[in-house]
């Protein structure tokens, strides 16, 4: 039995985890879970889990969660500091860490420092601090294991071949619900529209990040940490079908790619058994009723947020930390109706400029452009709208 932790448990990616544990029970077993706000349905998944202890987010709801849990012999902790410590238990072998944004970060360090291996499905851990995550995992002996499909595709086309250099990836995106809009068009998007995914089932954030195409960027930034690739090494096709995950190619030009339903629990269940595959009953796709696959290139004046994600990897340093953090913020005040949708990328691109450029930031130095991203984002009078 693998011992794991999962960050995020209430989450999308969370609740799929403990679906894989579920329905793989001789395999896995739970030792720490842990959520933001929605203490109700961690409660519920502790009481049927059996986690040696759990952390809360919301500290203002210790004393109640504990009057629940701890008669069960589950500890209970709360805040973020409770977590880093956490994720260092003697009894984890693997943590998951599916937190949502920046906050993922902190916790995923812990847990490296503590020799812990890393299913990860918080992107931004390596969009903010890719350089400094990997040489922490060389150092510690910590593997990374990603859980995005398209990362997980290109992990699962790459066994076998660790001695042949790759020559690039293709990284495929859906396209979203957008897909062939016009900026004419985004400009009226509404967030029901944007929550709308034609092909997956994600939480809202990185919902209306496939919708504005950020998603696809801050997944290219992941993989060039995750594959020590260069940019130029990344490419990004759009493939409405959602079936090829994404596709190496090797210098000789062979391509292998990864094919799959779109369903996050294989790439979930393949980072937390990883190198076994085990056997499922999830539905098995049939060429029969999907006969052609297709791609088309994205477009980048209408989907602005990828053009700046991609700037920001070329760029380096602390510029995707900023991306990211103006880019929570875009999307916090686009679900609360506060901007409109094209109004996200404007928000951005000004965020970069304003904040200061760092070309080689240490922990410290990104913790700070991830605050002043923050600042200048949320300015009460937002100099991009002038």
């Amino acid at each position: 039995m693998k011992k794991v932790a999962i960050l995020g448990s209430t989450g999308s990616i969370g609740t799929q985890a403990l679906d894989v544990i579920r329905e793989q029970s001789a395999h896995f077993q739970v030792e720490l879970l842990s959520c933001g706000n929605n203490v109700d349905l961690l409660v519920k998944q502790a009481l049927e889990f059996k986690p040696n202890a759990v952390v809360i987010g919301d500290t203002t709801k210790l004393e109640q969660t504990k009057d629940i849990l701890f008669p069960q012999g589950i500890k209970v902790f709360a805040g973020a500091d409770a977590l880093e410590q956490a994720v260092q238990m003697e009894g984890i072998e693997l943590v998951l860490t599916a937190l949502v944004g920046y906050a993922g970060l902190r916790p995923t360090m812990a847990a490296i420092e503590a020799g812990k291996h890393i299913a990860l499905a918080n992107k931004e851990t390596l969009v903010v601090a890719g350089e400094l995550v990997t040489k922490a995992a060389r150092a510690k002996g910590v593997n990374l294991y990603p859980v995005d499909s398209e990362h997980s595709a290109i992990f699962q086309c790459l066994v076998g071949e660790w001695q042949n250099p790759i020559e690039k990836i293709v990284l495929t995106a859906s396209g979203g619900p957008f897909r062939g809009w016009t900026r004419e068009e985004l400009a009226k998007a509404t967030k029901a529209q944007a929550l709308k995914h034609p092909n997956w089932n994600m939480g809202a954030k990185i919902t209306i990040d496939s919708a504005s195409m950020m998603n696809k960027g801050l997944e290219a930034i992941e993989a060039k940490w995750l594959f020590e690739l260069r940019p130029d090494q990344i490419e990004i096709i759009v493939h409405p079908q959602s079936i090829i995950h994404s596709i190496v190619q090797f210098r000789d030009g062979s391509m292998k790619s990864q094919l799959g339903l779109p369903d996050m629990k294989l790439p979930i269940q393949y980072a937390m058994a990883y190198p076994d595959r085990l056997p499922t009953n999830w539905p098995r796709f049939d060429f029969a009723k999907c006969t052609a696959f297709t791609f088309e290139r994205p477009d980048l004046g209408a989907f602005r947020n990828l053009a700046l994600a991609m700037e920001a990897m070329d760029r380096g340093g602390n510029a995707p930390c900023v991306l990211n953090a103006a880019n929570e913020v875009a999307v916090d005040l686009f679900l609360s109706d506060r901007i409109g949708f094209l109004e996200m990328s404007d928000l951005i691109a000004h965020t970069m400029e304003a904040v200061p450029f760092i070309p080689e930031p240490e922990l410290a130095d990104l913790e700070a452009s991830d605050a002043e991203a923050r600042r200048v984002a949320l300015e009460p009078t937002p100099a991009w709208k002038s």
